[in-house]
């Protein structure tokens, strides 16, 4: 990677000048940036978690985490060089090493996977006056921060429900923080996030009940997006409870997170990040709720998008097949 190489290139140059030579460099502190997620997110958690690790277990390591709009900042961050770990949805990262839909402008982008995470589950938050995605029509919805795997999860949402999501709502492009608050003020009437459970805003806005809403099933837009993105999105249910006053369980639509770095990226670094993680296991799996799913084989799980190949060869040598 670019920044790595120049942040390299930097402490060998300053080695240089002190006449400290490699002994000293050995010893420099090695600048992680995590690209992670809006405040009101799991990403934000999970990655200030993970900084946290990385700086306080592992020798001359200083990470630190970065606020970002989630999965397609992310991806762009990677690429150019001004983030070394990131987060993101399966279905961005496909569209990312194909370069469609937020990553159009641009073409491909070339990460990799070193984890999975746990999966993220489309919340579909209305009023209660609204049944249904079909009962958007016409509403003022918030689908996420624009360019986000929300907002592109959201849309294809929408149109499984038979709606064209440009036309047939009043769009909003508000992270899960500013949708919630949104909703909390009258000023929309839904909002879509993915993001795992509980979701910090989602559940404050739940506690706080100040507006009632609900979480509506999306089982049916399910069914019609998986004849259009097979094998992509998958059923899941979120228990009763999962939010105050939410007493029965919801189906609706998952998809696997995953943590990435640039397909360039050191395999030095990738192994770092890896043994950092599960040398630490307890410590990581304290961060929140959904990183208690983190292992080495769910980590290690194979799905359509590709490993990097240090990371392939560090689940290899724990002995776990991928």
């Amino acid at each position: 990677m670019t920044l790595l190489i120049n942040r390299r290139a930097a402490l060998v140059a300053s080695a240089t000048l002190l006449g400290l030579g490699a002994p000293a460099l050995a010893q420099a502190r090695r600048r992680l940036t995590v690209a992670t997620g809006g405040t009101g997110g799991v990403y934000f958690v999970y990655g200030g978690g993970l900084a946290r690790v990385l700086t306080e277990k592992v020798p001359n390591v200083q990470a630190t985490s970065q606020v970002t709009g989630g999965s397609v900042d992310n991806i762009n961050l990677l690429s150019a060089g001004d983030a070394d770990i990131g987060f993101s949805t399966l279905d961005s990262v496909i569209d990312a090493l194909n370069g469609v839909g937020a990553y159009a402008r641009g073409g491909k982008r070339d990460v990799r996977l070193i984890a999975v995470l746990y999966d993220n589950v489309l919340h579909t938050v209305a009023t209660t006056a609204l049944n249904s995605v079909a009962d958007m029509k016409g509403k003022r919805i918030g689908v996420g921060s624009a360019g986000s795997s929300t907002e592109g999860w959201a849309d294809r949402t929408l149109e499984a429900a038979g709606l064209n999501p440009k036309t047939d709502i009043i769009r909003d492009n508000l992270g899960v923080a500013e949708s919630a608050n949104a909703l909390a003020d009258g000023k929309i009437a839904g909002f879509f996030w993915g993001g795992g459970v509980p979701t910090a805003a989602i559940r404050d806005l739940a506690q706080n009940g100040r507006t009632p809403f609900k979480l509506l099933d999306t089982s049916k837009e399910l069914v019609e997006m998986d004849k259009k993105y097979p094998g992509l999105y998958r059923l899941s249910v979120m228990p009763a409870n999962s939010y105050a006053g939410q007493t029965q369980p919801v189906q609706g639509i998952g998809v696997a997170n995953v943590m990435l770095v640039d397909a360039k990226a050191p395999n030095d670094l990738v192994t770092l990040i890896l043994e950092g993680m599960f040398n630490n296991l307890t410590d990581m799996q304290a961060i929140h709720p959904e990183a208690r799913k983190l292992s080495l084989q769910s980590a290690a799980a194979k799905l359509a998008a590709p490993f990097h190949p240090a990371a392939e060869a560090f689940y290899k040598a724990r002995g776990v097949s991928m």
